[in-house]
């Protein structure tokens, strides 16, 4: 779009992306330093079903348009055995590096306990840098500061223990990350971002506060809020703390769905919990994504259509 109006498509590569058996498709895009580096990265499922996390950059003489020729693949993790539980956010972080949320792997409980795993990639939060110039084999830098560089475990894991974090955002110094569950219970996981290194959230030994599989995890990082599948529920759709001054009562909130339902609530967060859960009034079927823009305003993604939240 320019100045409220369409103009034509920005990528399309829908010749790289496996849609739509399962969860598998086209997730998420992130832009770096936009006027500066003119890069932008995407996350999608390739052909055999991996997780691929490539960046391009748009046309020099036309922003509005990204250049095919410069698609450089940063990532392609192995998810070929199950077909959900992609994950598939990336976000550039207040750091100034790119955060992407992967799933566990998919099947029933975590079957290849990748979750847990500091040796693979699956279940993970992980944190890379992909403007610095790259060491070795790798398309990308290791920040420093992540939690295993130099220890057992993958260098670009910043957190780990999620099952299907496919929705996550920042608040200034802050990650909330809606956690997607097995049977019972959807959870909202919410840190500083210093306070999410290295954290382990838990599954696939808890789901949410209850648990859930074998074995015992040291400082588990509890999530702030959970919900049963009570009343139809059954998938969270993470959002966004809400910023817009216009949107009243909900700011400073942390606005949050269902898939099921459609219903969209909201939350005090903090790091240490939560508080005042609240509906909205507001619903949309299909609910899978929330957003905001530089202004602050606040968008809800469902059923194909963008809205936005007003008073």
């Amino acid at each position: 779009m320019r100045d409220g109006r369409p103009r034509g498509t920005f990528l399309n590569i829908t010749g790289k992306v496996r849609c739509c058996d399962g969860e598998r498709g086209l997730f998420s895009l992130a832009f770096a330093d936009w006027k500066d580096s003119r890069r932008f990265y995407v996350y999608y499922t390739g052909d055999s079903g991996d997780i691929v996390v490539e960046e391009y950059r748009y046309r020099r003489n036309d922003p509005t348009r990204a250049d095919r020729s410069t698609a450089r693949k940063l990532l392609d993790i192995d998810h070929t055995r199950y077909s959900n539980h992609n994950g598939g956010q990336i976000q550039w972080g207040p750091d100034d590096l790119l955060y992407i949320a992967t799933g566990d792997g998919g099947g029933g409980g975590d079957p290849l306990e990748n979750a847990q795993d500091k040796g693979s990639l699956l279940g993970k939060m992980l944190r890379i840098n992909p403007l610095r110039n790259p060491k070795g084999s790798l398309r990308y830098g290791i920040p420093r500061g992540n939690p295993y560089t130099g220890e057992s475990g993958r260098d670009e894991i910043y957190s780990r223990g999620l099952r299907n974090p496919y929705r996550f955002s920042f608040d200034k110094n802050r990650i909330a990350i809606g956690d997607v569950g097995q049977d019972r219970f959807e959870e909202v996981n919410f840190k500083t971002i210093k306070g999410a290194r290295g954290a382990n959230f838990g599954w696939d030994v808890y789901e949410g506060n209850s648990r859930y599989g074998s074995g015992d995890i040291d400082n588990h990082a509890k999530p702030i809020f959970t919900y049963s599948h009570s009343g139809g529920r059954c998938s969270i759709t993470g959002g966004y703390v809400v910023r817009d001054p216009d949107l009243g009562s909900l700011r400073g909130r942390y606005l949050f769905g269902d898939l099921c339902t459609g219903e969209i609530r909201s939350i005090r967060a903090r790091p240490g919990g939560a508080s005042g859960n609240s509906g909205t009034g507001l619903s949309r079927g299909g609910l899978v994504s929330f957003g905001t823009d530089a202004r602050d305003n606040v968008y809800v993604v469902a059923s194909g259509d963008v809205f936005r939240v007003g008073r």
